[in-house]
Formats: structure tokens, C-alpha cells, sequence
């Protein structure tokens, strides 16, 4: 029972907003492809709670060649992460992800999006609670919009069955690129015990979901 009880507090105190946080993260490279000139790719903002489980999970998707964490919706300019995690600045933690709609639809990330987050939780996600970790779709223009309409009332509750959907669509205004140290973070922190009890739980499941979806390695 106290092994119990030390688990689900260690499990709740790990995801913290760090004010030094930069101190975590050593020698970051930017984990993303080389872009071809000659593709049109495209560009999709989703919040889903943490950014550092969402962007470890897009990465791994074919078809996507970039993915930035950062900060959309709220009302002060060019925030930090201490304030975001005030929950006072509007900000939701996001993802922007730019990808080749060739090899990837923008129908496919938005049902990645639904499957690996819980959006009938209004501003949480786990043990992350906040406005910050509210499920939201930033759309770029009047086809994403209809799409992520769409996904919210015919895909997401395909997932989720009867439960609301708190994800809201509205359209993105501002995109402010978190600090480095959040860039690529479970690849830089990988025995940061958030990465180990949350980060990979949910990348592992991810990957077995869409195994079809993921980038082939040699």
C-alpha cells in the first residue's frame, strides 16, 4: 500500500513547470527531415495536453517532416512556459506540425489527434490539469476548418463513444515556439521520469495503433 501510495505521488509531482528548466536538456539538435523545395507541404496546430507527449508521438508519423512545440489562443505576447503554466495567459500547449500531404492527410493527423489524447476531459489530460492542456484545433484556413468540424462530430466519437467532446476549433491568430529545451524533449530526457512513467506509456501505445503510419528506418 505505501508502494502504492509513493507511486501515484511520484506519478503526479513529475509533471511540473519547471522555472530553470533549461537545465534539463543539453545540446539540442532539431529533430526533423530535410524539406524539399519542390512539395507543398502543409501545416496543422493541435493542443492535446502535454506537448512533450505530442510532439514524440507526431514525429514518428510518415509524411511528417517537422514538429515545434509552442504555445496558440491566448492573449500575451511571446510567452514563456512559467507563465503559461500559470494557466492565467489564454495559451494552450500545441504542436505545429508541417507535413506532405502526399504521404500523410490532414484527415489521418486529425485521427491520430483524436486517438491519442482524451478530449472529453475539458483542461486536462491525466494528472495535467489546466487550460494550458485543453484539447483544441487551430485551423489554417476554411478546409481544415470544415475537417476538423467534421472529426469532432463523426470521428471523435467513433473513439469515444457518448461522452462530449470539449475540443474546441477555432482559428490560429499566433504561434509562439516554446524554449528550446522543450524541442524534441523525450529524445533529450530520456530518463526525465516524466518521459519514463508518461511520455513513453503513451508513445508505445501510439505505435501500435498506427504501425501502418510510422516512418520506416533502416
Amino acid at each position: 500500500m505505501i508502494k502504492f501510495i509513493f507511486a501515484s505521488l511520484l506519478l503526479f509531482s513529475i509533471r511540473t513547470c519547471p522555472a530553470e528548466g533549461k537545465q534539463m536538456t543539453q545540446n539540442y539538435k532539431p529533430n526533423q527531415l530535410i524539406m524539399d523545395p519542390n512539395i507543398k507541404y502543409e501545416v496543422a496546430t493541435f493542443g492535446g495536453g502535454c506537448f512533450w507527449c505530442t510532439e514524440a508521438m507526431f514525429l514518428e508519423l510518415e509524411g511528417v517532416v517537422k514538429v515545434e512545440s509552442g504555445y496558440s489562443g491566448g492573449h500575451i505576447e511571446n510567452p514563456t512556459y512559467k507563465e503559461i503554466c500559470t494557466g492565467t495567459t489564454g495559451h494552450a500547449e500545441v504542436i505545429q506540425i508541417t507535413f506532405d500531404p502526399s504521404k500523410i492527410s490532414y484527415e489521418e493527423i486529425l485521427l491520430v489527434h483524436f486517438t491519442t489524447h482524451d478530449p472529453t476531459t475539458l483542461n486536462r489530460q491525466g494528472n495535467d490539469a489546466g487550460p494550458q492542456y485543453r484539447s483544441v484545433i487551430f485551423y489554417h484556413d476554411a478546409a481544415q476548418q470544415a475537417a476538423a468540424t467534421l472529426a469532432v462530430q463523426e470521428v471523435a466519437p467513433t473513439i469515444w463513444g457518448q461522452k462530449p467532446i470539449t475540443t474546441e476549433i477555432v482559428p490560429l491568430v499566433k504561434f509562439f515556439k516554446a524554449e528550446d529545451y522543450h524541442q524534441n524533449y523525450l529524445d533529450q530526457n530520456p530518463n526525465q521520469p516524466y518521459c519514463i512513467y508518461v511520455v513513453n506509456p503513451k508513445v508505445d501505445k501510439f505505435r501500435k495503433a498506427f504501425k501502418d503510419k510510422l516512418k520506416k528506418h533502416e
